[in-house]
């Protein structure tokens, strides 16, 4: 996961689609484009050549809020 060095006394850790997509079980890539487009997805911070990059905290707790409210996500086959 890359990080990027915030201030010179922190690291933030930043997760691009391919994670975001492992996290949420292997969905696939439209469906992805699909829930990070969202208005209650986090806002990406930085969008560079490959694809935008979004903190791996705000994410996680994206998806810990939808875990329990009771959103069923895809599980890997």
């Amino acid at each position: 996961m890359p990080t990027l060095l915030f201030m010179g006394t922190r690291k933030l850790k930043l997760v691009g689609s391919h994670e975001i997509r492992v996290r949420l079980g292997w969905l696939s890539r439209q469906r992805v484009y699909q829930l990070t487009n969202r208005a209650d997805f986090p806002r990406p911070v930085a969008e560079l050549g490959q694809g935008k990059i979004w903190l791996a905290a705000e994410v996680e707790a994206w998806c810990a809020e939808r875990e329990n409210s009771g959103v069923r996500q895809k599980k890997p086959t």
